[in-house]
């Protein structure tokens, strides 16, 4: 059965291309390399075979081979053949510069992890294997596979022999050239002349939107605290709107904090104040309370902070120090931080139910960047994600809830996690946190 569907998908892409031809230019004419400019490092480029073909060599930079020409919306098909191990690239609305040689979105070739998108010289990657881990058997080594790149607007998406790899949404670059990369081997002998090898380039850039396919890759949205018009159709809803404090208010407070926390370029930061719980700004809530929801947020942490993300808070349950009470998905350094090993059998760490449930010490989590967590409530049936992977499942208002709560700091706190509804926390733990895309999507 998986078989027929594939063939069905890959027969789809064919006619899909093949009901087009009236509306493409070929960019590589089979026979030279007119219409492209070598930027960056040295690394070969030749023509072979009626292929392009890039070969690695130690010593030069990233090597790359661009169109003349700029595109902002379009669709790019070719073929693409790769020896094992080569890392290599398709750049796509990509600039050049003498601080950075070449930035923009890549179209990643290196094995199992290509397809998916990757920002050159900025974000890394913006559409990561793990997002759709089971496109990562599309793409051969050593064979010819078939690319398409649909670039539409905000809408970035790919596809490798018939099979839908990426569904990106994001805003930072509209226009700019494509370019083929040889990435730099540096002094690695070993991975010195293999060769990436390219065919069949063409581009629709008329009337893309009439020729864009299907996909059935999950949509990312890395356009900041915005919404995709997917995400609108679905129900989410922004938190937090990227701009003001609306929606928001302090914990213990009728108003936003006046101080202890910062509105600066669409993140929402947590001023550090000395580590304590609650101190400075205080806890910021949400000013409604929710039942059944997944909630995203995305977080950035600094070396040994603490902070974290709670749900079914009563803001009335505290009113004394410390902070609201509430389920709470912990964000913590688990390296620096000494909370990281108190608790009961890892607890406290990053991705816990803090105090309660641990969450595994192996986890997807990238220091010094953004990462997203994701809490979803069915009912009494809660999830923690993060990164896209389920860290941690659990039911509540049951025994064996109540005899966790019984062993944790919240024993004297009556019924807690047990209310049908809550409003959802930022924490203020005195450290640097910074916060944004807080969207929410309420469930019946």
């Amino acid at each position: 059965m998986k078989k027929n569907i594939f063939l069905l998908m890959a027969l789809t892409f064919t006619i899909s291309a093949s009901a087009q031809d009236g509306a493409w230019q070929n960019l590589f004419d089979g026979k030279n390399l007119k219409g492209w400019t070598r930027i960056g490092g040295h690394a070969p480029f030749a023509v072979k075979d009626g292929a392009i073909v890039g070969t690695t060599k130690t010593g030069e930079a990233s090597s790359f081979l661009a169109t003349a020409v700029q595109y902002g919306d379009f669709i790019l098909e070719l073929e693409l053949k790769a020896d094992k191990g080569v890392n290599s690239g398709i750049q796509l609305r990509s600039h050049d510069s003498k601080k950075e040689p070449v930035y923009g979105y890549q179209f990643e070739i290196d094995g199992r992890n290509t397809g998916f998108i990757y920002e050159e010289q900025r974000r890394g990657w913006i559409y990561p294997p793990s997002a759709n881990a089971g496109a990562q058997n599309a793409f051969v080594e050593g064979e010819w596979n078939k690319v398409r790149i649909e670039a539409v607007g905000n809408s970035i998406r790919t596809w490798i022999n018939g099979k839908a790899v990426t569904n990106l949404w994001d805003d930072t670059e509209s226009k700019g050239f494509i370019a083929l990369q040889v990435h730099a081997i540096g002094t690695d002998k070993a991975h010195e002349g293999q060769k990436v090898q390219f065919k069949n380039i063409r581009i629709c850039t008329q009337d893309v939107e009439k020729y864009r396919t299907a996909t059935t890759a999950q949509e990312i949205n890395a356009a900041v605290n915005t919404l995709s018009p997917d995400e609108q159709k679905e129900g989410w809803k922004l938190l937090w709107d990227g701009k003001t404090t609306k929606g928001w208010r302090g914990a213990k407070l009728d108003a936003f904090p006046a101080k202890g926390w910062t509105i600066d370029n669409g993140v929402l930061k947590v001023q550090k104040s000395g580590g304590a719980e609650s101190a400075n700004g205080g806890d910021i809530v949400t000013t409604k309370p929710y039942k059944n929801f997944i909630l995203k947020v995305d977080f950035k942490i600094t070396d040994g902070a603490n902070s974290g993300i709670k749900y079914f808070v009563d803001p009335a349950l505290n009113k004394g120090e410390g902070s609201a009470i509430g389920c709470e998905f912990q964000i913590l350094d688990d390296l620096r931080h000494p909370d990281a090993k108190l608790g009961v059998k890892g607890n406290r760490r990053l991705g816990s139910v803090y105090d309660l449930i641990p969450a595994p010490e192996d986890k997807p989590f990238h220091a010094g960047v953004f990462n997203t967590a994701m809490v979803v409530v069915m009912g009494n049936h809660v999830e923690h994600w993060l990164n896209g992977v389920k860290i941690i499942e659990y039911e509540r208002n049951n025994q064996l809830w109540n005899a966790l709560v019984a062993y944790s700091k919240y024993k004297d706190w009556a019924n807690f996690g047990n209310a049908a509804e809550g409003n959802i926390l930022l924490q203020d733990h005195g450290d640097d946190v910074w916060f944004k895309n807080v969207k929410i999507k309420e469930l019946p």
